[in-house]
């Protein structure tokens, strides 16, 4: 998830809550536009908007952003709520109610599990090919990201419950998360246009409209709904005690891959998938992060579950990874996080 942060990285001052200007840094950097939401002690303490979000169009921080994979966490938080109702199981398979008729004829699919698919080891590839989707890897016997475990988990949720996803993430998550600019598809953005997409060269991308939902891609929101999200999932609202605690469980070791040789001085003692994040398991809490990346869109967020503090950053080009670093210098953000994702880089 971090490693497409990579390349030249721009060092900046620390500052207080207050979110300092950003426009200086976006040009240097190439980068069309970026929204954040700054949490601090599990509030919303600033929003910001700078650049812009489209041909004379300016950012503000009322325009949604497409999220890239930061709509895997939304999807993963919809169905641990659903779990925790007991509308369905972590742990049942899920071909008792739904199976990709691609995987009729492999046995393998009676053994996946939302958990499996919500910590990416369903052994699927990220996204089918031309071919259609067939298994990679034995079930639960590897980790490897893939967009299609979250696909598969959300049609295995409209199933068992009867509804469709979009319903059920307006009962269990847009709506009482009061994230009224969010949504999976482009008509629930209508009244504010979407940031548009640009490469790295400054070059608009062309928006095609999103006219069913992708539980791993192309969701939108603002940071601020992002925040509000952030901040719930933080706080385990809508989980039962159980759930609650698998949050900060690693249901997938990343610590080999990721820690090894020079990167280890700045890894925390473990890092791993866990219900819909990566985990950062640092001594004095554990973090959860997730990034982004499209063609013309780069995000990120993350939280500290032991002090609230957390960040949401929207960026709507190629080159968003570049401010990543920069923007939570000059926010004041943890240092043990700057210091990982830094370490990432080497």
């Amino acid at each position: 998830m971090v490693a497409v942060m990579a390349g030249a990285l721009m060092g900046a001052a620390k500052t207080s809550n207050a979110l300092p200007d950003m426009a200086s840094t976006l040009r240097e950097q190439h980068v069309e536009s970026a929204s954040v939401a700054v949490i601090r002690s599990g509030r919303i303490v600033s929003t910001g908007a700078w650049g812009m979000a489209g041909p004379r169009r300016p950012a503000t921080v009322a325009t949604p952003y497409n999220l890239a994979s930061l709509t895997k966490p939304l999807t993963a938080e919809v169905i641990l709520r659903l779990a925790s109702a007991g509308k369905l199981s972590l742990d049942e398979p899920m071909d008792r109610y739904w199976s990709d008729p691609d995987l009729s004829r492999d046995p393998r699919r009676m053994k996946l599990t939302v958990r499996m698919a919500l910590s990416h080891r369903t052994g699927l590839p990220n996204w089918r090919d031309a071919k259609g989707l067939a298994f990679d890897h034995d079930p639960g016997t590897t980790t490897g990201y893939s967009g299609e475990g979250y696909q598969y988990a959300a049609r295995y949720a409209e199933r068992r419950t009867g509804q469709s996803f979009e319903t059920l993430a307006a009962r269990w998550l847009f709506s009482p998360a009061r994230m009224r600019a969010s949504g999976y598809v482009s008509a629930q953005g209508e009244t504010v246009p979407i940031a548009v997409p640009f490469d790295d060269s400054g070059k608009p991308l062309p928006v095609e409209p999103v006219i069913r939902f992708n539980a791993a891609d192309l969701a939108h929101a603002t940071a601020r709904d992002y925040a509000r999200f952030l901040i719930d999932a933080r706080d385990d609202r809508g989980l039962g005690a159980s759930l609650a605690a698998e949050r900060s469980k690693s249901q997938a070791d990343l610590t080999p891959e990721m820690c090894a040789g020079s990167k280890a001085a700045t890894c925390p003692p473990w890092t791993g998938f866990g219900l819909g994040w990566q985990l950062l398991g640092f001594p004095d809490g554990t973090t959860m992060l997730h990034t982004g990346k499209d063609p013309g869109a780069f995000t990120f967020a993350a939280i500290d579950r032991a002090s609230g503090n957390g960040i949401v950053i929207l960026t709507n080009s190629d080159n968003g990874w570049r401010v990543i670093l920069p923007i939570l210098e000059r926010t004041g953000s943890d240092p043990k996080l700057i210091a990982f994702l830094r370490g990432q880089m080497n």
